[in-house]
């Protein structure tokens, strides 16, 4: 069974009638039903435990909107404002499949209908998306905002824009878009919350990987202490190590092969992601990039990640993406051919 029926089976049992949401009313005042304190599980070999499959479904917006600046946190009333708006906006299967920051803007707008001229679906065939008091996952700096870049970032990036706009071959095109490379890590647009956010957790003594669903990459990170590659060596997905401060898995990546792109920064991007289990159904992941060759200072951003039942399943994207790229190529070479000289 695929998500979208399991979305509308979970809709058919969630509106049930009040019978049964009188029984569990009862239940769940009744002594025996009580919870139990949450306490931190522990693995073999004494680590806290994170496995699990997990699902980044914040509705918090990367940067902070302009009508929100210099508020970090909404009020109780805001936040039930918008979780209304959102209900209304995208629920009644009228608007538009909203990725990234456009859901948490959307509610925020308050549109009759939400529309995206690049969109390919509907608003039903979104997953449930979380809005909590957050305003911003970039926490540092204050203002909620990524720093400015530095003039080689700037230059960098509107290099990387030009290519993809009139590509000369696939090597101009993005990793993701061609099926290739997701990048670490997943935070902002299509590949940070939401549909594409599934995330399992594998422990065992001496490693911790992060396989991730969407382009089924997998990070393998090494907690033995031993040190990172040589400079030399990039990689895609950076060089990781990881350890443990008290509850929190901290893992430091560095070396990033200069074909690598998060948000423009590459071989000298060095990552630090620190991942906290804070109940039985929250991971807190906290990330900050440091590269003083695409941003003017080092910037933190911070997003809950949700314990799911769902499985993971295998990503549908063939590597090189063969039929999207020759038409994108074909569309864009065809448009240059046709500008009058």
């Amino acid at each position: 069974m695929d998500r979208r029926c399991r979305a509308i089976v979970s809709s058919l049992i969630a509106s049930c009638g009040a019978a049964a949401l009188a029984m569990t009313t009862i239940a769940a005042q009744s002594p025996a039903a009580a919870a139990k304190p949450w306490k931190l599980a522990r693995t073999p070999d004494g680590q806290p435990d994170l496995q699990g499959v997990w699902l980044s479904r914040s509705a918090t917006p990367l940067e902070r909107p302009a009508a929100l600046a210099g508020k970090a946190l909404l009020t109780d009333e805001e936040l039930a404002a918008l979780k209304a708006n959102a209900e209304r906006i995208f629920k009644g299967g009228n608007s538009d499949f909203a990725a990234g920051d456009a859901v948490f803007l959307a509610a925020l707008n308050d549109p009759d209908r939400f529309t995206s001229v690049t969109s390919t679906h509907g608003s039903e065939e979104m997953i449930e998306r979380e809005f909590d008091h957050h305003t911003s996952m970039v926490v540092d700096p204050p203002d909620g905002h990524i720093p400015p870049l530095t003039a080689e970032g700037r230059r960098r990036r509107e290099t990387a824009a030009a290519r993809a706009r009139r590509p000369d071959g696939a090597e101009d095109l993005d990793k993701a878009f061609r099926c290739i490379a997701w990048g670490v890590p997943r935070l902002g647009g299509r590949y940070g919350p939401g549909d594409l956010g599934y995330y399992q957790i594998v422990q065992s003594p001496g490693y911790v990987v992060l396989f991730m669903e969407t382009g089924h990459e997998a990070r393998i990170v090494p907690l033995d202490g031993r040190p990172h590659l040589g400079s030399r060596a990039g990689q895609l997905g950076g060089d990781s190590r990881g350890h443990w401060e008290g509850v929190t898995l901290v893992i430091d990546t560095i070396n990033f092969s200069p074909g690598s792109n998060f948000m423009g920064a590459a071989e000298h991007l060095h990552l630090v992601e620190r991942l906290t289990r804070v109940d039985a159904d929250t991971i807190r992941y906290e990330m900050t990039f440091d590269d003083p060759t695409t941003w003017t200072r080092p910037w933190t951003a911070e997003m809950p990640l949700k314990r799911t039942e769902e499985a993971l399943y295998e990503s549908a994207c063939h590597e090189g993406n063969f039929e999207m790229m020759t038409g994108f190529l074909l569309s864009a070479h065809a448009g240059a051919a046709a500008e009058p000289k």
